[in-house]
């Protein structure tokens, strides 16, 4: 839930390795053969200015250009998940697609299979659409239907595509209507594509230590394909907000990270479900955070849950917690991202 706060401006140094500088032979694809990509990133780019709707490309949001992807293809990163706004991509509920806003995704696909490089589209709308809660007379479920179908029929058969993220931290109003959303973007989907993973965010902004609890209606969905990825989000702050708006005081647990992960990757195990953490991220500002993701990242990776980093991105600046290298040099997260990112697994 992080970028429905105020972004942080705190300025600080970069003094890791820049991306070019770490081994090219990370870059492996999807199917080499070392296991699943444990380590995914979230681009937030198209997504931004959620108040200017539709907005100004280049003012309000932008879609990166044509290299952008080129330092993390070369670092190793195989998975994007990229979030859109439902209003920017149909202005019109059960209508066409806007033309411009759907051919930048267009590209953005192409740029990532040209790359070997696979996208989680990721419906960034909190369970609203113009702010109005999905599932209600002002926004029938059916529309939300129909604009999943739409996605698959168009990019469905994409070699850019690595699956489909239904909808980014419902909340609030948006958890009561939740799981029938949930099903009806299942059924969108399935209606064209019948291969490729849906990802299914929970109830209160998909929090990972509350989603056991909010969510146990959604292991009833049915999926014809049978390839639901359960996706938490997990962030190491008071509330687990991402703000990171105070400092840490006292006695900081350095399996922090691990403690609040656990309720979620044991609920997979116990209902034999796949999972990820579709977000994730800390500050540079202090090693502690480094250590805790570090220890965190360790759990992760010998439960086969796969962690998306928030975020990167054109235009985080030096946002303390964005990866995005700043005038080409890398963030302090990124050696210990890395880390993780180049180690082997067995994971199916």
């Amino acid at each position: 839930m992080r970028h429905l706060l105020k972004a942080i401006t705190l300025a600080t140094a970069c003094l890791s390795l820049p991306l070019a500088l770490l081994p090219a032979q990370a870059a492996q694809p999807l199917t080499d053969g070392k296991g699943a990509p444990l380590i995914h990133l979230n681009v937030a780019a198209a997504g931004w200015g959620g108040t200017a709707i539709p907005g100004i490309e280049n003012r309000n949001y932008v879609f990166p250009d044509a290299s952008y992807l080129n330092k993390w293809q070369k670092a190793g990163i195989r998975v994007i998940r990229f979030g859109i706004l439902w209003e920017r991509l149909q202005p019109t509920a059960n209508g066409a697609f806007a033309s411009t806003y759907a051919q930048r995704l267009d590209t953005f696909l192409a740029q990532a299979a040209a790359r070997d490089m696979g996208v989680i589209i990721d419906v960034h709308n909190y369970g609203r659409y113009y702010n109005k809660i999905i599932g209600t007379s002002a926004v029938p479920t059916s529309a939300y239907q129909d604009l999943m179908a739409r996605i698959a029929q168009r990019w469905g058969n994409n070699p850019g595509l690595h699956g489909y993220d239904l909808m980014n931290e419902p909340y609030g109003d948006a958890d009561k209507y939740w799981g029938a959303n949930a099903q009806a973007g299942i059924n969108g989907v399935r209606a064209y594509d019948k291969v490729h993973p849906i990802y299914v965010d929970g109830r209160g902004f998909s929090s990972t230590t509350q989603y056991p609890t909010l969510n146990g209606d959604l292991l009833l969905l049915k999926d014809p394909a049978n390839n639901l990825i359960y996706s938490a989000h997990l962030y190491l702050d008071e509330g687990s907000a991402g703000a990171y708006a105070k400092p840490i005081t006292g006695t900081f647990d350095p399996m922090i990270g691990v403690n609040r992960a656990k309720p979620f990757v044991e609920w997979l195990a116990r209902n034999k479900k796949r999972g990820q953490f579709g977000e994730f991220g800390v500050p540079d500002n202090d090693p502690r955070y480094l250590t805790a993701m570090d220890n965190l990242l360790s759990y992760l990776h010998d439960h086969c849950v796969p962690l998306a980093y928030w975020a990167a991105g054109p235009w985080w600046g030096k946002d303390p917690v964005a990866i995005e290298p700043v005038n080409g040099v890398s963030r302090p997260q990124w050696p210990v991202v890395y880390k993780w990112l180049q180690k082997p697994n067995s994971c199916p």
